[in-house]
């Protein structure tokens, strides 16, 4: 069965606790703003695809709760954009459904904004599967994959960027394995990409981030494959921190790596990596998990959630319109204008 991390209930948006997993899977009710807010920033949703329909739906929350008049529905979509600065759908999602609501009379906008994101479900769920296509195609048969943090249906709604392209070549009978990284410090990969991978039988191999690099050296995988949360209009990538490592260590060893992600990860109003906004989260992360804590009290941490892989390193971005390819100022511009 797949997973379903969000699923829309007017007035309420029912999530999956991606917090509590794997040890439960536990639903949570989000009713107003500040649900959303706290849901967004303790990553109880996360992912960038999956930010993007949260904040379409989170617009539909705000019409509910705070009114429908211009001006309120313009505040909360900045108010929704600024919850994590790096992942750009997160402000685009609610930009999108901030316009869609303002081309129709006020009374009607409380339900267009559920009927607006429920369609931005269902175009992600389908777009996962066109992204996926694409990126098997790139994968040679009997190949071994590395990936790193989350990029499946807990990330996306569908089926995943990078962990879709995993999905698709195993389906295919391309894949012998996927290699996940446990992606400290908050574990995605060892919480969640190897729960889905578990979930979908695929072969998989978890290993510490330590031992990526030694990994790719040793010729066991044939290609790495991450997702995005903002891609530059030159092709530098912002993702969870340790993919930029990951792409340096592949380049090294002649092992192409992949970015997938939809076109609407690209921001072409950001001209290179440089411009992306990078979240630090809580030194306390870093130290310990949850009440267990193992490094001594009051030791500053330095805790970055995303890195930026230059587009140098980068061998494609696979997207639901076709593999982008250098030189990416061209190529990427070419796929936003494509129907």
């Amino acid at each position: 069965m797949d997973v379903v991390p969000i699923a829309f209930r007017p007035p309420v948006v029912t999530i999956l606790d991606q917090t509590r997993l794997p040890a439960a899977e536990v639903t949570r009710e989000l009713r107003t703003m500040e649900d959303v807010e706290d849901a967004v920033r303790t990553l109880a949703i996360r992912g960038a695809p999956l930010l993007g329909i949260m904040g379409a739906a989170a617009m539909a929350i705000a019409a509910e709760t705070l009114g429908s008049a211009p001006d309120v529905l313009t505040a909360a979509a900045h108010r929704i954009g600024t919850i994590r600065p790096t992942a750009v759908e997160l402000a685009t999602g609610a930009a999108g459904a901030l316009r869609f609501a303002l081309e129709m009379p006020e009374r009607e906008r409380p339900e267009a904004l559920w009927e607006f994101a429920e369609r931005y479900l269902s175009r992600r769920i389908t777009e996962d599967r066109q992204l996926s296509a694409f990126g098997a195609a790139l994968l040679p048969t009997g190949c071994a994959v590395l990936t790193h943090c989350n990029t499946g249906a807990l990330a996306t709604g569908g089926i995943g960027t990078a962990l879709g392209v995993v999905r698709v070549a195993w389906e295919q009978g391309k894949l012998t394995r996927c290699y996940a990284t446990e992606t400290r410090p908050l574990l995605q990969g060892a919480r969640l990409t190897a729960w889905e991978l578990k979930r979908l039988g695929i072969p998989a191999s978890l290993l510490p981030d330590t031992a990526a690099a030694s990994l790719v050296a040793s010729g066991r995988v044939q290609a790495v494959i991450t997702g995005a949360d903002r891609i530059a209009a030159n092709g530098d990538s912002a993702n969870k921190v340790g993919t930029y490592g990951l792409a340096a260590v592949a380049h090294r060893h002649g092992v192409p790596f992949y970015i997938a992600a939809p076109r609407s990860t690209i921001d072409p109003s950001c001209p290179s990596g440089d411009a992306i906004p990078i979240e630090f989260r809580d030194a306390r992360e870093v130290g310990g998990w949850g009440d267990i804590r193992w490094a001594p009290d009051g030791i500053e941490a330095y805790n970055p959630a995303f890195d930026v892989t230059p587009a140098a390193l980068i061998a494609g971005i696979i997207t639901e319109a076709g593999v982008a390819r250098p030189p990416y100022e061209q190529s990427l511009a070419a796929l936003l204008e494509a129907p």
